[in-house]
């Protein structure tokens, strides 16, 4: 078993219309969707890089990595879509929106067996209202050979980025 989250504070989040939570010690930022740069080798989860102070950090769809079919009626330029920066990480994640901000009583978060779950993403269940909601464990939402490539493709974008010169005032 996992170890359970450190914190009873989390994210609830909706990701193509399924409830997930983040543990809120796991975040760093939440961000309302600006424009993403978009390099040619894009694809797949990965929507572009937001530039973070002239740092490029990448965008992951957290909806096409979980392999969640795209909801009825969702729009890219949807308002309400958010950037969740992962605490600790230079990555952030692209979800439909941060619903809210939640504590919960320890007795409602339950863990979930590594061997249950993709590369162990989901490390525990919290008990909120009437339903089970999954929260993530941002480490492990992509496997080695995942974060290589993205760590590549973050070090060309850095190049690309560098090749302009520093930014202006």
């Amino acid at each position: 078993m996992k170890n359970l989250p450190a914190t009873t504070a989390f994210l609830v989040l909706d990701v193509a219309g399924v409830p997930c939570a983040l543990a809120r010690a796991a975040v760093s930022e939440v961000l309302p969707l600006p424009d993403l740069h978009n390099p040619p080798a894009a694809g797949g989860p990965l929507v572009g890089f937001l530039d973070l102070g002239g740092t490029p950090v990448p965008v992951i769809d957290l909806a096409r990595l979980l392999g969640l079919p795209k909801r009825e009626g969702a729009q890219a330029d949807d308002p309400y879509r958010h950037l969740v920066l992962a605490a600790g990480e230079a990555i952030a994640f692209l979800v439909d929106r941060v619903d809210d901000l939640v504590v919960v009583a320890e007795a409602e978060i339950r863990p979930v067996a590594e061997a249950l779950t993709l590369n162990g993403c989901v490390m525990a269940e919290i008990g909120l209202r009437d339903r089970m909601v999954h929260v993530l464990d941002p480490a492990r939402l992509l496997g080695a050979e995942e974060r290589q490539r993205l760590d590549d493709l973050t070090r060309a974008a850095a190049a690309r980025l560098a090749a302009f010169g520093p930014p202006t005032a």
